[in-house]
């Protein structure tokens, strides 16, 4: 998954897909000239507007909302004389490219061209939203009423998510007639635009620093433990959730973790952005008041217990202020486990591309961390990757680095690993043995292109080896996000993804076809869900098991993206570790729900007596 710091760089620069897909939007080049519309002939009963490429006059309404700031100034104007239709919206954007000279209260007509814009470009996937562009606005009167918000609340939003696509337009769901009483994104559709209300709200996603926070208007919809919206299934996409900006001072938005309330009313336009979809656009926004969530610590391990983590740094570099935060963390949420699989650890000058790609400097610098903060002094392994072939920020060089306390665990060096020497496995004295360690697992194959190589190291406990595997997958980046307008969801992603783990499975079936009973573990950055078909890929025939089912539902999660608490960080093990029936997982649960996070990942801890 991006990182939410490059999310926006990312979706900016998203691969276009076949043409098919990416010319879901169609705007009509008609060149008419309609008069007398009103707001919801425009709107139309489709996402698309019947208008789409026409000027249209004297369109009246009364201004609702006006954006100052950022690329898309322009008001929101709603008809308060509705039609009885519920499917045509009664709001509408006017893109004005500058300040606009209106104020909320003002009763304006607007003459301009209807226009379906697409947040992020077609390539993304993106709804479009339907504006009038290049307009000539006239003021009738100011102070008027504003027209009444609808609420939005658990009983108006439907249960399902969105409707199938129509398969002769690619899957497209633009030209399909809106349904609002039947799929929740037809409902939203029909109030584009429009000003709207919630109220007593739950943050299921924390304030990010793009000033825009997640909220349900379904407090029973899949919760979580620790009061967010759990993303359990490809059919759980939680209808609920929204989006909330402001268009009041950012000094005065809310600073809210998940399981704050919003309480009192949230009110203002229904907008509709790349970076979410749906978003509620306040002119009056709730008084937070606070859950008092705090930082989850997992337990120590027991003297004959091997602790094994996964922990992804986000991009970290010698620059970076979160070390001593990083560190604090490890010694005190996550009690120093054995071994540390980190990543997205960067060479020693971080994004600057002048062909660097040793991490000694980054990696010695959290160890002083450590060391200060009271742990032990983390020996580490891991492997260079040839400059600017691991994807990533460029220039970042990122890798996954195994720390472990020499003081518990010692590594099994051999040599000759290096970022194109492919590890392999031997038999020793009757056992596996890896060929070079640390190793990368078949790194200069083309499902790695681009992406990170699996690092393989061979550690011994307490008399007994234990094969760790620290993964960093192909990212989400290029998927299209569940509110798009191509329904199911393409996830173009997962094709590189499934390449990946089906080269880690068959690396792991090479050990224990070796030696039935080792130790293998599987962990790191999956970035996919435990239900997802990388995780059953990575699991194969039993060869190994995701541990973090083992925990309830309501506490399987890693990561939360736009409200969706989910798994994204995983801790495979194979059936020798899975049958010794005293394997204790935990998701710590210390950065995915808070504003303050050092990360956008929450670690994971296994304990088990090899």
């Amino acid at each position: 998954m991006p990182s939410k710091k490059s999310a926006r760089l990312a979706a900016l620069t998203v691969a276009a897909l076949s043409a098919a897909t990416a010319s879901q939007v169609v705007v009509l080049p008609t060149p008419a000239h309609a008069a007398g519309v009103s707001i919801h002939d425009i709107q139309g009963a489709t996402r698309i507007s019947p208008y789409a490429g026409q000027k249209v006059a004297d369109v009246a309404g009364i201004v609702t909302g006006v954006r100052t700031y950022g690329s898309s100034k322009g008001f929101w104007i709603q008809d308060p004389n509705p039609d009885a239709d519920p499917a045509t919206s009664e709001g509408v954007f006017v893109f004005t490219s500058s300040a606009p000279k209106v104020a909320v209260g003002d009763a304006v007509t607007v003459t301009g061209t209807v226009s379906e814009y697409v947040p992020g470009g077609t390539s993304t996937g993106n709804q479009s939203l339907t504006e009038i562009t290049k307009p000539t606005v006239t003021v009738a009167s100011s102070g008027n009423a504003v027209p009444a918000a609808t609420v939005i609340d658990a009983r108006s939003v439907p249960a399902a998510y969105a409707p199938a696509g129509d398969p002769a337009a690619g899957n497209s769901i633009n030209g399909l007639t809106l349904e609002p009483k039947k799929y929740a994104l037809d409902f939203y559709e029909s109030l584009e635009g429009m000003n709207v209300k919630v109220a007593d709200t739950r943050v299921v996603g924390a304030t990010d620093p793009y000033t825009e926070l997640w909220v349900t208007v379904k407090p029973r919809e899949n919760t979580t433990r620790r009061g967010g919206t759990l993303y359990g299934s490809y059919t759980s996409q939680n209808t609920g959730r929204l989006q909330i900006q402001s268009l009041g001072s950012t000094s005065a938005f809310p600073v809210a973790n998940v399981g704050d309330v919003l309480t009192g009313s949230t009110a203002g336009p229904l907008d509709y952005n790349q970076f979410g979809g749906y978003t509620l656009v306040a002119n009056e926004i709730g008084t937070l008041k606070s859950a008092g969530l705090e930082r989850e610590t997992t337990q120590k391990q027991k003297n004959g217990e091997l602790a094994v983590a996964t922990y992804n740094v986000e991009n970290l570099d010698p620059s970076d202020a979160t070390f001593e935060e990083h560190a604090s963390a490890i010694v005190n949420n996550l009690k120093s486990p054995d071994i540390v699989s980190l990543e997205e650890i960067q060479d020693n000058n971080g994004a600057k591309d002048d062909g660097t790609t040793a991490a000694d400097v980054t990696v010695n610098k959290l160890i002083d961390a450590i060391v200060a903060a009271g742990g032990p002094r983390y020996d580490w392994r891991s492997i260079d990757p040839a400059n600017d072939i691991d994807g990533g920020q460029p220039g970042g060089n990122i890798r996954q680095v195994f720390l472990f306390n020499p003081e518990r665990v010692s590594f099994t060096d051999r040599a000759g690993g290096d970022a194109t020497t492919a590890v392999g496995v031997t038999r020793t004295h009757g056992k596996a043995a890896l060929t070079v360690s640390p190793g990368r697992i078949d790194p200069t194959n083309t499902a790695w292109d681009s992406s990170r190589k699996p690092l393989a190291g061979e550690f011994v406990f307490r008399g007994r080896t234990v094969f760790v595997i620290a993964n960093h997958l192909n990212s989400k980046g290029g998927d299209f996000g569940l509110n798009s307008a191509i329904q199911p969801v393409p996830r173009s992603s997962e094709i590189q993804r499934h390449q990946q783990a089906t080269l880690v499975n068959a690396f792991v079936k090479d050990i224990l076809d070796t030696q039935k009973n080792a130790d293998v573990i599987a962990l790191g950055d999956i970035n996919d869900f435990e239900f997802s078909d990388t995780a059953k890929i990575l699991e194969g025939d039993g060869e190994l098991w995701s541990a973090i089912k083992s925990l309830p539902r309501s506490e399987r999660y890693t990561y939360d993206y736009q409200g969706n608490q989910q798994v994204l960080d995983q801790i495979l093990v194979s059936p020798s570790i899975r049958r010794g029936c005293d394997v204790e997982y935990d998701s710590v649960h210390i950065n995915s729900e808070f504003n303050d996070q050092i990360s956008d990942h929450d670690p994971q801890v296994l304990r088990f007596k090899p």
